[in-house]
């Protein structure tokens, strides 16, 4: 996912602007790997092989995600996630 692409992007439940958190990224600065993080609703996006995860809740599997959020641990800082909501 190229920056720019996060200036064009909004939570698709609130429209809020959405922070990103960066894993891995390419040579030229592609994201790969992260996260998209809304401050509003604290809903967590996953950036997976440079593709944002922005579904409806209702089409999203925890437990497909969930080994992300695994890995993730380090950055999550010790928060978790729950009902694809990062909380403290």
């Amino acid at each position: 996912m190229k920056l720019t692409t996060i200036d064009k992007l909004c939570c698709p439940f609130d429209h809020a602007d959405l922070e990103l958190t960066r894993i891995t990224e390419d040579t030229g600065g592609k994201i790969i790997e992260g996260w998209l993080y809304c401050p509003d609703c604290k809903r967590i996006y996953p950036i997976v092989k440079g593709i944002p995860i922005m579904s409806p809740d209702a089409y999203r599997e925890f437990e497909m995600e969930k080994p992300l959020f695994e890995k993730w641990q380090k950055q999550l800082k010790g928060r978790k996630v729950k009902n694809f909501r990062l909380i403290e």
